[in-house]
């Protein structure tokens, strides 16, 4: 079974806690996946993950590139592992994968100012844990540092 870590966005927007998130997973020797739910979105995280530092970018391509399965990081709109990832990220209400136990984690980042997203995440977590995943929610305290609350 898949763990399935839920990261609640209160205090950082998603283009701030995403690159941390996938330097972490490339650090552990993981190829990742991350599926936006909308085209615009895939777009702009595409940009944003080559520009977000002054000293660094992700490596990464799409799905519709050539060599996405050489890729450390994909962003896809499918469900599919185009580069046989260990972790995969869920935004934008992207939905979990029919097959979650593919992955050793999964990771959905929601707005927590967004009640349709809020709404989503629990119906997720409900989900999830109907399945038997092993469950985390994460939560930024008021200095940005992430805490587990459950």
């Amino acid at each position: 079974m898949a763990e399935i870590l839920f990261y609640h966005l209160e205090r950082q927007p998603l283009e701030k806690v995403l690159p941390n998130l996938l330097e972490r997973s490339l650090a552990r020797q993981w190829r990742a996946t991350v599926q936006a739910s909308g085209e615009e979105r895939l777009k702009a995280l595409d940009d944003h993950l080559w520009t977000y530092s002054d000293d660094s970018f992700l490596p990464h391509g799409t799905d519709r590139d050539t060599d996405a399965a050489t890729q450390p990081v994909v962003l896809t709109l499918r469900e599919h592992n185009p580069n046989a990832s260990a972790i995969r990220f869920l935004v934008d209400g992207a939905p979990l994968p029919a097959d979650a136990s593919a992955y050793e984690r999964i990771c959905v980042l929601f707005d927590g100012q967004d009640q349709d997203a809020l709404m989503q995440a629990r119906a997720q977590w409900r989900q999830a844990k109907e399945a038997g995943h092993a469950l985390a929610y994460w939560q930024q305290d008021e200095t940005g540092r992430w805490q587990k609350k459950a």
